[in-house]
């Protein structure tokens, strides 16, 4: 049955549908990047407050900045921008179609369609999800990368941006023109004080031309912070056929974890939708519950990944099952990054560590170890490194991060052990991958890469040991040094 509005009352009975008048939303959002998480974790919030009735003048506008956007955006208006998520567990399942999402904007090299629907005065939150990477924030500096050819572009010529951030400094200079006034701009991605590194992209951005308007926003825009979490998987054949034999025709059907959690700092310049109704939370400190989840989740994710692709485990749950890899990620995550957060209300530390393993094992989510480690060059110094420079700080062990990072040193040398290739997987793979090999014989190479690693190869209580790994590594292999770690 091809999923659109005209089929929704033919959908099987167990599967939930809306129960809302779709034909009567109003837009109140636009959001950039729109994948299989927002689609799984914002658009659902919204999507069962609009099932109690509510937040109706809330629905969302899909918009996207790269030519790759155009795909999603034809599938999804096939289907009235309607969406399949099936939950995954091992105890059970369920199936849902959400439909908090009306439309979606053309892509445009110029983006004039998008800019213009920003600048309506309906439109009252801006959220992203683009990618940890995407931000154009130089992870050693935490300054605009402003050499980058886009943000040189955008600053030249700030009415046919680029950037999304290009676009969303153009509808505010017509918002505050026209007396519309500001948004609140919401970044979902999973970066620790991520409505700060908005703000600093996006007001940055602006004042290479136009300082009035960047002071303009800086006063007037709100950025809240958030922590997002849930783990969605890609959509590849295995998701399409389980929808497929759901009865469902739904060309972008989305497969999730039960588990969700949303945590936002309440700082909405022009209104928000009630997300605590329908189980977020609003806080005045996200910090912590930022700082547990990036360092234990996103972290632990690269903890088990980068390993898990040398030595072939293709899937995260796999990764937890193997005897060497699911022991390395509980010992680290134990020992040298649990202790360097704060408890939350509810959970501490340890305890998260045992969710996050519980929700890691489970095999129904098919997150490829492939997908988890791409752009390990964002990743790294956003979910991994931050641990490495408290546990400096602090003088706590540092044995395990320096031997995840040697292990990330040999996966980017393009090679698994068993001898097969492992394909470009970086936005910089080609760097990435030419310091690897000149690492295999000297390793300080390797923390030389100060957009990544900052001062660390100055650093001897981490240099030294990840020297001493990515030797063993060479000489006796992975799983090798994965033991000795594992027998200290």
């Amino acid at each position: 049955m091809k999923l659109n509005n005209a089929t929704l009352s033919d959908l099987p009975e167990a599967i939930l549908r809306p129960r809302y008048d779709r034909a009567g939303l109003k837009a109140g959002i636009v959001h950039i990047g729109l994948g299989n998480f927002h689609r799984a974790h914002q658009a659902w919030y919204l999507h069962r407050l609009m099932q109690q009735g509510e937040a109706l003048d809330w629905a969302i506008i899909g918009a996207g900045v790269r030519p790759y956007d155009a795909d999603m955006r034809e599938k999804l208006l096939s289907q009235d921008c309607l969406t399949t998520l099936i939950a995954l567990d091992p105890s059970s399942s369920s199936v849902e179609v959400t439909g908090s999402m009306i439309d979606y904007l053309p892509i445009e090299e110029n983006n004039n369609t998008l800019i213009q629907r920003m600048a309506q005065p309906d439109i009252r939150i801006v959220a992203l999800t683009v990618t940890e990477g995407g931000y154009f924030i130089d992870p050693a500096t935490k300054e605009l990368h402003a050499a980058h050819p886009d943000i040189v572009h955008d600053s030249q010529h700030p009415t046919v941006p680029r950037t999304a951030f290009g676009a969303i400094i153009a509808a505010l200079r017509l918002r505050r023109d026209t007396d519309a006034g500001p948004f609140t701009c919401q970044c979902c991605d999973n970066l620790l004080g991520n409505g700060n590194v908005l703000r600093k992209t996006v007001v940055s951005l602006a004042r290479l031309s136009d300082p009035d308007l960047a002071s303009w926003i800086d006063a007037n825009c709100s950025f809240p912070n958030a922590m997002v979490d849930s783990i969605v998987p890609a959509t590849g054949p295995n998701e399409l056929a389980l929808v497929q034999q759901l009865g469902i025709d739904d060309q972008a059907p989305v497969t999730h974890e039960k588990f969700r959690q949303w945590v936002i700092e309440d700082d909405f310049c022009a209104g928000r939708p009630d997300w605590d109704k329908v189980g977020a939370t609003f806080t005045d400190k996200v910090h912590d519950y930022e700082a547990m989840k990036i360092r234990i989740l996103n972290g632990g994710h690269q903890v088990i990944a980068t390993p898990a692709e040398v030595l072939s485990v293709k899937t995260i749950a796999e990764g937890v099952e193997h005897d060497l890899i699911g022991r390395l990620f509980l010992k680290v995550a134990s020992e040298e990054i649990a202790p360097l957060v704060n408890p939350v209300l509810g959970m501490t530390p340890a305890e998260y560590v045992t969710l996050i393993h519980g929700r890691f094992s489970n095999p129904q989510i098919v997150d490829t170890t492939r997908r988890v480690a791409f752009d390990g060059s964002s990743r790294h110094p956003g979910f991994v490194i931050p641990s490495i420079l408290d546990g400096l700080a602090k003088g706590t062990p540092l044995q395990g991060l320096a031997l995840v990072e040697a292990a990330w040193a040999r996966m980017c040398y393009g090679s698994r052990e068993d001898g097969s290739t492992i394909e470009p997987n970086d936005p910089n793979w080609a760097q990435l991958n030419a310091t690897a090999i000149a690492a295999r014989e000297d390793s300080k190479v390797w923390l030389e890469m100060r957009q990544i690693y900052g001062n660390l190869a100055e650093e001897p209580k981490f240099a030294a040991p990840f020297k001493a790994w990515l030797d063993l590594i060479w000489a006796e292999g992975l799983e090798q040094a994965i033991a000795t770690y594992l027998s200290a």
